[in-house]
Parts: C-alpha cells; sequence; structure tokens
C-alpha cells in the first residue's frame, strides 16, 4: 500500500519517493526512523530540505518541545514535516533526566550525561528505566501526536560502540545487552523510537485509504 501523495510538498524531480521533512539534524535518529518506516517514504533531514536553524526546545514535557519543532518548520516551509522529542526517564530520580535528557550534565563538558547519570545512581539497587519518545505529525495543517515506550533498566557501567546518547547504559527489558551493543535491527526490536514511528507509519497508511 502506498504513501498519501499529499505527504509530498517538497519533492525533487529526480525522485519517484514521497518525502517527509524531519526536524532534526540528528543522523542517528534520521537514520533510525528510516529503518523503522522503510523504503516507501524518504524521511530528510532539516539540512537535506535546506533549511539552516536551531529550535529551541524550551518546554518541561517531551510533547511540548515536539510540538515547538514541527510547528516551526511547518511555518517555515508550509510543508508536511514531523519531529520527534526523546527523554530517559529513571524511576527512583522521579523520572530525571527526562525532558532534559539531551542537556543533563549542562555545559560541563568534562562531565557527560552518562557520567552524571551513573554517579546519581551510585548505590541504587532500583535501576528501572524507560525511554519515551513523542512524535508531532504536522499534515494538511493538522497535528498528530505518536507515542512510543520502551522500559528497560541502567547498567552500571557503558558497554557497547554502536547507538548514541545513553544507549551504551540502557538495557531494554527482554535482553541483557545495551542499545550500544546491537545492531539497528536488533535495537529497533525494542527502540521506543521504532514503536512511535511505527503508530506514525500506521496512521499515514490509513490515510491513504480514504
Amino acid at each position: 500500500m502506498g504513501m498519501p501523495e499529499d505527504l509530498v510538498r517538497n519533492m525533487s524531480t529526480t525522485q519517484h519517493k514521497p518525502q517527509l521533512i524531519f526536524a532534526t539534524n540528528n543522523a542517528h535518529k534520521v537514520e533510525e526512523i528510516q529503518a523503522a518506516i522503510g523504503h516507501q517514504l524518504e524521511v530528510i533531514s532539516l539540512k537535506q530540505a535546506g533549511i539552516d536553524i536551531d529550535i529551541p526546545e524550551p518546554h518541561p514535557t517531551l510533547e511540548a518541545n515536539a510540538t515547538e519543532k514541527s510547528t516551526t518548520i511547518h511555518h517555515l516551509t508550509g510543508s508536511d514535516c514531523f519531529s520527534e522529542d526523546t527523554g530517559l526517564e529513571v524511576e527512583v530520580l522521579n523520572g530525571e533526566p527526562g525532558v532534559k535528557s539531551a542537556r543533563y550534565a549542562g555545559e560541563d563538558r568534562s562531565f557527560s550525561n552518562i557520567d552524571k547519570l551513573l554517579y546519581k545512581l551510585q548505590g541504587q539497587t532500583n535501576r528501572k528505566a524507560r525511554f519515551r519518545t513523542v512524535i508531532s505529525l504536522i499534515i494538511d495543517g493538522q497535528e498528530h501526536l505518536f507515542e512510543g515506550i520502551c522500559e528497560g533498566h541502567i547498567l552500571t557501567s557503558p558497554t557497547g560502540g554502536q547507538g548514541f546518547g545513553y544507549d551504551p547504559v540502557f538495557a531494554p527489558e527482554g535482553d541483557t545487552r545495551s542499545f550500544a551493543e546491537m545492531n539497528m535491527e536488533e535495537k529497533n526490536h525494542y527502540s521506543h523510537r521504532r514503536r512511535a514511528a511505527d503508530k506514525l507509519v500506521a496512521f499515514l497508511k490509513t490515510r491513504s485509504t480514504h
């Protein structure tokens, strides 16, 4: 089943595949989302779309930050687009780092986000955590939100060389390895971002049937 043609506002004449702007320049996120969506739709980054801006994430929730990014790009381009915001929520830390996951250690470059997290979890036996992704899709001027959650726990030390962010210290429920020890296919079996993207794809497919 093909994707609806009205997804396409910014299509190269040499491209036959519908494109959807992803409000990020994080190549790892683009790769993960593209792998989740498959080949019937091409995900393009802000840079690939010719957009050179840094969109702030000032809000206290993932939902609001995702909306901020998608609406900014929609207002700039008039195109259908989507964004996502992801947070790592650790139970014993009352949901930290949460919405501040990407900036948890602040500007102190000598103290990484992972270092700070492991420091705060020293001596803790409860290491339950979850990754949560919220995708904001704007299509035909209407916003739709999709959530994906991956339950797991925080390891005592980083392992693996794949992935990005907190992947070296997060092991999903059902596996003893960290995300950073998995290839893309293995990670997507559990991934919060994949689960949110699956809901996005299911929504787009329902539109194409009408």
